[in-house]
């Protein structure tokens, strides 16, 4: 069968490749045409576009890129109905992946399954009418999202585990040298998972580094390079510290870790498996105003995958209003040593049992070829 997959950021790549070789697994004939980035790329198939070319986010840069964006959405529209595959399978990505499910539905194309749903729980509620319209199938990797779905929407939906804990649980079975070469100190690590936008890195970067500092004396501070960052990006925030870059070394650097500031994320439940005690941090423009607005906006009480699934407060947020060097560098102080640590590890035990024991890419994939055999 053909698959066409749309993904539009490192996370969806990494996702969208997992899920790629489990098609793969279940259907020998499978081909691929998609958007997305290198991980998927090295699956096999035909990359239209890199999803650095789609990653814009917030107000401003979107406004900025709006043609931008509108080619490419043009593009991948016409590329669809000229490949005429039999699935779309869009990966996270909303603004633009819920477009592109629209256009498919309305002429009639193939079958639209979304893998790694929206997040509409958090924000953007009203796009459950989208969803129901335009998407024949769901498929979620947070256990929560069930209730939220099924439950309130009456929507029905696959849960089929968390891919994240499928790919934290294979690299620490694998063997991977050490981080740290014949130049490092033996200091232990702190750390710094500042996003994979230049947005977000330039929003948050400069303050995590700055609270960080206060504790160089005796830990080495070493940052996660974002797969479609150029290390040339980092120089300015890097200049006059002794921050070392690590670059497409993420999962070592979190096996060696002892603490972590982390950019809300994916990488704040990945930080959690790899049982890295953590301080979520996420500047936004106007925090005063941000900080009341989520209060009144926001349909959850958190913003890390940590404490959503664990459904109560196992990682510090300092986000908005409470984002400052001197909370970063208080709460990093107190999970460094002493209870709170212990406490937020305990807490980390709770967010694998909810998780389960399902391998998300290989679930996803069998219940997606048996739908689509049954639609032939």
């Amino acid at each position: 069968m053909k698959y066409y997959l749309i993904a539009g950021e490192a996370s969806g790549d990494l996702h969208a490749s997992r899920l790629m070789r489990s098609l793969k697994g279940h259907d020998a004939e499978a081909e691929f045409r998609f958007y997305g980035g290198d991980l998927m790329l090295a699956e096999g198939g035909t990359r239209v576009k890199h999803y650095s070319e789609l990653a814009y986010m917030g107000f401003i840069p979107v406004l900025l890129h709006l043609p931008t964006i509108l080619k490419n959405m043009k593009q991948c529209k016409q590329d669809i109905a000229k490949w005429q595959p039999d699935v779309v399978i869009l990966v996270d990505y909303p603004g633009f992946n819920l477009k592109i499910a629209e256009y498919i539905k309305q002429h009639h194309i193939c079958p639209v399954f979304y893998y790694i749903s929206p997040k509409i729980w958090a924000w953007k509620e009203y796009r459950i009418k989208n969803i129901k319209r335009d998407v024949d199938e769901l498929f979620s990797i947070l256990p929560f999202e069930v209730d939220f779905f099924e439950k309130k929407h009456h929507y029905p939906i696959h849960y089929v585990g968390n891919p994240t804990a499928d790919e934290v649980k294979e690299w620490r079975l694998s063997t991977s040298p050490s981080l740290k070469g014949g130049e490092w100190s033996d200091k232990p690590i702190i750390a710094l998972l500042a996003g994979s936008r230049r947005q977000e890195i330039k929003d948050n970067l400069p303050t995590m580094i700055r609270a960080a500092r206060k504790f160089e004396d005796k830990y080495e501070l070493v940052l996660a390079g974002a797969p479609s960052i150029d290390e040339a990006y980092y120089e300015k925030f890097l200049v006059g510290t002794n921050v070392r870059l690590v670059k497409n070394q993420t999962y070592q650097l979190l096996s060696e870790a002892h603490a972590a500031l982390v950019t809300s994320g994916t990488a704040t439940l990945e930080t959690a498996l790899f049982g890295v005690p953590q301080v979520v941090c996420y500047e936004t423009p106007l925090p005063l105003l941000v900080g009341w607005l989520r209060k009144k906006i926001l349909k959850v009480k958190y913003v890390s995958l940590v404490n959503l699934i664990a459904d109560r407060e196992v990682v510090r947020e300092l986000v908005a209003d409470s984002f400052s060097q001197a909370n970063i560098e208080h709460e990093l102080e107190q999970i460094l040593d002493g209870p709170a640590r212990e406490q937020m590890l305990k807490g980390y035990q709770d967010v694998w049992q909810r998780l389960g024991k399902e391998k998300a890419p290989d679930n996803a994939a069998r219940i997606m070829i048996e739908i689509l055999r049954k639609k032939k």
